[in-house]
């Protein structure tokens, strides 16, 4: 699932956009950022309300949530 098919899923009643410290932000208030199981949250953690969607997870904790849980929305 590449970040753009990510991105369009909430489009429909959000606002998203991309963001300049994290992939995209939608509401102007949630933010996340896109990577392999391996990915950290050393890019966003001084951000508030962010999230990581990783890729070759089966099952988030805390504010992780695996990549393939937002094919769900589609």
């Amino acid at each position: 699932m590449s970040i753009l098919h990510v991105v369009r899923l909430p489009c429909h009643q959000h606002q998203v956009h991309y963001h300049h410290q994290a992939d995209f932000i939608i509401d102007e208030h949630t933010l996340f950022e896109i990577g392999g199981a391996g990915k950290t949250k050393k890019q966003i953690k001084s951000l508030d309300a962010s999230y990581l969607a990783l890729d070759n997870i089966e099952v988030g904790h805390h504010h992780t949530i695996p990549l393939w849980m937002f094919g769900l929305l589609y």
